[in-house]
């Protein structure tokens, strides 16, 4: 089994904790609960037969929304395999500072897998597609789930085949 620390990362209340929770326990808690440091959160996952059923354990660090980019001055990222960069589609200041760690994090780990999410998409109609943007953005609600098992999935993919 390979084991990748995975960064989650963006501004407060984009909703990285429910992202977490909602892929590791299938499940949403309406109680806005902030995350203060980080909190680390485990799930294996069977990769598929795509993957010869390769089997992924995720070690989820979900980030407090305060570091911003200090985040990259933190011992946090030392062996982080990947990061998932959220933003709020009810708050565009928030898909703003979601594009700039995003480029931070390729800066900073050059190489390894980083996916943008908006997520929130219940709540809102899906922003802009950024378009001419360095990197796909995928589109998640930790409410109801759409997208949360498919974009972990498809970064286990991602993770698998740059550890090869």
């Amino acid at each position: 089994m390979i084991s990748a620390k995975v960064m989650l990362l963006g501004d407060i209340g984009v909703g990285k904790s429910s992202l977490a929770r909602r892929f590791v326990f299938d499940r949403f808690d309406s109680e806005y609960k902030t995350t203060i440091g980080v909190d680390v959160l485990t799930h294996d996952v069977d990769l598929g037969a795509a993957a010869n059923h390769e089997k992924l354990r995720f070690v989820l660090w979900d980030t407090d929304g305060d570091f911003g980019a200090r985040i990259f001055e933190t011992v946090y990222l030392l062996g982080a395999s990947a990061a998932i960069v959220v933003g709020d589609a009810t708050r565009p200041a928030t898909l703003v500072k979601m594009a700039a760690l995003v480029a931070q994090f390729d800066e900073r780990l050059p190489g390894r897998p980083v996916v943008a999410i908006v997520n929130k998409v219940d709540l809102s109609p899906q922003p802009d597609n950024g378009a001419g943007a360095p990197h796909e953005i995928l589109y998640t609600s930790a409410k109801t789930g759409q997208g949360v098992a498919e974009m972990f999935l498809a970064l286990g993919h991602a993770i698998l085949r740059r550890s090869r």
